[in-house]
């Protein structure tokens, strides 16, 4: 699978026993990344055995503590473990001024590369991109300045068409490569042969978008439109809807309405309130807008 998300916590404000606030662990193309950190988050990742050495890069959403509260100490872990190689933390204004702090203030000396991206636009932008994996922000619309993150492969490379391949005895196997990469083929006598016509369409790369808190804004869609994968926060039920838009949060039947809008092929929602205790309730009422939906839940997996 290209796409590999383990839930750690989907619960809204405060940690519980049984309920962790939110934190993700994302492989995506042999990318590791950890989106949000909200308290108890190495725990959780220790509880599921995922090597969190591996992370290598942080995204966090917003400065509210049941989504970064967490941070501070799973860096001090990475130095008391000897971590050797870079982390670059992406997140908003403000993140490497409480980070810095709590690091001088505890006298805790870090011995490796700690890299802060601190945004501030308000508009979609690309933060992030590899040889693989591209992540943009997707502004989300909260009580602070706040983002999601939509984290995107690269389209695989064209295959081959070996069947008009050979028809072409001046293609060699080394011009295959080229091929691949999308280049046209130049015979000796200049002519051209196009791409499309010796090879078939690359794979399109998967995608997940990440919709941390926020309250229900048609002015993401056109950035999620057609993801595989989207998380969206449902903190309430829509009886709850006037309570969801004073404290700039979205319902399930929301969440819904936001996926089948996208297109997207599957929705997973979380951002719990406590006050509910049957959490059936919220995939009751955003699968009457979209089908293709799933709880949040503490150690779940998704896969694309």
């Amino acid at each position: 699978m290209s796409i590999n998300l383990t839930i750690l916590g989907c619960h809204s404000a405060t940690p519980r026993i049984n309920a962790h606030t939110t934190s993700q662990f994302l492989d995506i193309n042999n990318r590791t990344f950890l989106i949000d950190c909200g308290e108890g988050t190495q725990v959780q990742l220790r509880k599921y055995k995922l090597r969190f050495s591996k992370i290598q890069c942080i995204f966090i959403s917003h400065l509210h503590g049941d989504h970064f509260y967490g941070l501070i100490g799973l860096i001090s872990t990475f130095m008391l473990h000897k971590r050797n190689h870079e982390l670059h933390l992406y997140g908003p204004k403000g993140m490497k001024e409480v980070i810095t702090l709590q690091l001088k203030l505890s006298k805790t000396w870090i011995n490796f590369g700690l890299y802060f991206h601190e945004l501030t636009s308000k508009s979609s932008e690309l933060i992030y991109e590899d040889d693989k994996v591209t992540v943009h922000t997707i502004p989300l619309k909260h009580r602070i300045y706040t983002n999601g993150f939509l984290f995107k492969e690269k389209d695989g490379d064209r295959k081959l068409n070996m069947g008009k391949i050979i028809k072409h005895e001046e293609i060699d196997v080394c011009d295959y490569r080229n091929l691949q990469l999308g280049k046209d083929f130049k015979n000796g006598d200049g002519s051209i042969i196009k791409n499309e016509l010796l090879t078939f369409p690359a794979t399109p790369g998967k995608s997940y978008a990440f919709c941390s808190d926020t309250m229900f804004s048609k002015s993401i869609v056109p950035i999620i439109e057609n993801c595989d994968l989207l998380y969206h926060e449902t903190t309430f039920l829509k009886d709850k809807e006037e309570l969801a838009t004073t404290t700039m949060h979205s319902t399930a039947q929301q969440a819904g309405i936001i996926a089948k809008m996208a297109n997207v092929k599957n929705l997973i929602i979380g951002h719990f309130s406590a006050r509910y205790p049957d959490l059936n309730l919220f995939k009751q009422e955003a699968m009457a807008e979209f089908k293709n939906t799933e709880l949040a839940k503490a150690g779940k997996e998704f896969q694309v």
